[in-house]
């Protein structure tokens, strides 16, 4: 089957995806071809698969799609509740050409043009399809792509081990010790709501940086500032709480109201039925709950052969600097969600400004 030519693909229908989308849509006045393939059966990315206790009142960095309000919704709802159906709702009223569930399994180059396309491959239940586009948008996140870090003796433990993604509910840990591993904001909000009903041990292999001012949107711009100089270098996306340092968010400041806000230094080893800390002294533990992040989703774009000696893409304005055409948001500085939409706008303002729009159907 022949390629399918296309302006613009992008992958990925979450935040930062639809965020293009709408931009290629808005900008390109209807002249510029463009397909947005995404993995998901359903509109909603990665909040359709969040536990049920994170609520809309608790979210962090919640930013709304561009030309279109997240509709009011009750602060104690579950935001995996509220939001997918949102998604499913943008992506119709601005008649988004989505086509899911698309996995992609390669993009590569035409040819040795630099000038010419790039071939996206992708597998569906309707059979294989390769899109043939003058320029690709990777908006996949890293949501699909859990970072556990290896321990000695992590294949001993005869406990549970899970990884945040895994999370469903603190009841499943009811009655048992639970070790928690990370210094990020799911860490401290599951340590919280996990506290209540079991023993909780903390641990970080960095005494935590707590910053007394409230984490609003300045704070998280800057934080993503912070990020941009790493990934123009090439090396791997730092996280923002590494640039930002920690934030008492409502439920850091109730978990140390009730005394379980207790760091510990990381394990030195797994055991199989707890941890051995650096001092020698043993924790017993049930469960170990990985809160260790996450890393970008770009498999998918290695036979590019972009990847540096360091293990990150050099990209600077969301654009790489090793193909100029291909764009990556939600990756690095854009991570975040106000972050995804700014990237959103400007890859596709660099696209619509070289590129004589509808030409696609002809090439």
């Amino acid at each position: 089957m022949d390629p399918v030519s296309v302006d613009v693909v992008v992958i990925g229908a979450g935040q930062a995806g639809l965020s293009a989308a709408y931009h290629l849509r808005r900008r390109g006045d209807g002249r510029l071809s463009f397909v947005v393939l995404d993995r998901e059966r359903a509109p909603g990315g990665a909040w359709q698969h969040r536990w049920a206790s994170l609520k809309m009142a608790t979210v962090n960095g919640i930013h709304e799609l561009p030309g279109f309000p997240v509709p009011p919704a009750d602060p104690e709802a579950s935001a995996r509740d509220v939001l997918p159906p949102y998604f499913a709702e943008y992506e119709r009223r601005f008649d988004l050409p989505v086509e899911r569930p698309v996995r992609v399994r390669a993009v590569r180059r035409a040819d040795d043009d630099p000038n010419g396309r790039l071939l996206v491959e992708t597998d569906s239940a309707s059979g294989s399809r390769t899109w043939a586009a003058r320029y690709v948008i990777n908006a996949t996140g890293t949501w699909t792509r859990p970072f556990r870090p290896w321990y000695p003796g992590v294949d001993r433990f005869r406990g549970r081990q899970l990884h945040v993604a895994d999370y469903v509910s603190a009841d499943e840990f009811a009655g048992q010790r639970v070790v928690i591993v990370g210094a990020g904001i799911s860490a401290v909000q599951l340590l919280d709501e996990i506290s209540h009903v079991a023993d909780t041990f903390w641990v970080t292999r960095r005494e935590p940086e707590w910053i007394e001012d409230d984490f609003d949107v300045p704070a998280r711009v800057a934080a993503i500032a912070g990020v941009e100089a790493r990934v123009r270098e090439g090396l791997p996306p730092g996280s923002v709480i590494s640039v930002t340092g920690m934030h008492w968010s409502p439920w850091a400041r109730a978990a140390q109201a009730r005394g379980v806000l207790v760091r510990h230094p990381m394990f030195a080893s797994i055991e199989e039925y707890g941890v051995r800390m650096p001092d020698g002294t043993f924790e017993p533990a049930d469960a170990i709950l990985w809160a260790t992040g996450f890393r970008a989703a770009v498999d998918h774009l290695a036979p590019l052969g972009l990847r540096t000696p360091h293990g990150g893409y050099r990209v600077a304005d969301t654009r790489s600097l090793d193909d100029p055409r291909l764009f990556l948001i939600g990756y690095g500085p854009s991570q975040s969600t106000v972050g995804a939409n700014r990237a959103g706008r400007d890859a596709v303002r660099q696209i619509v400004a070289e590129l004589p729009v509808g030409e696609a159907s002809a090439a």
